[in-house]
């Protein structure tokens, strides 16, 4: 859960999508590193919910290696597109997923002032707004 709370601080938001996703762990060294949670949304969509790594292996590359392996696990059951959403104020996620191939698809309007009950502020940006972020997976 520690892990899961670095990219989410709603322990609701995280059980609720637990409960109907597919988490995946990554291990180095007998040690859990990261996590990452796919969400089914229909027969052709997939979502990341939930992506993070341990803050002492940050900027190591396995963010990176996490979503390509969720790329490939979506694209091996048929899914044709693999969303992501981060808050308008994660400039090294928004950084990164357009980095492997994610374009921004659209905004969600005060999604975090509306779902959370505590103001989230990162990099000295308040996290208003989610963006909406997709992959198309057909090559």
């Amino acid at each position: 859960m520690d892990l899961l709370e670095l990219a989410d601080p709603s322990r609701i938001q995280i059980e609720s999508y637990l409960a109907s996703g597919t988490c995946y762990i990554a291990v180095s060294n007998m040690e859990t590193i990261g996590v990452i949670v796919l969400h089914k949304i229909n027969a052709t969509t997939i979502e990341i919910k939930n992506i993070a790594i341990k803050e002492s292996q940050q900027k190591k590359g396995y963010g990176k290696a996490l979503l390509a392996y969720a790329e490939k696990i979506s694209r091996d059951s048929g899914f044709k597109k693999l969303i992501i959403g981060t808050g308008n104020s994660s400039i090294g996620q928004l950084t990164l997923y357009q980095k492997v191939g994610f374009e921004i698809d659209r905004i969600l309007k005060n999604f975090f002032v509306e779902k959370y009950p505590n103001p989230i502020f990162e990099n000295e940006i308040q996290c208003k707004h989610m963006l909406i972020l997709e992959k198309d997976l057909i090559k």
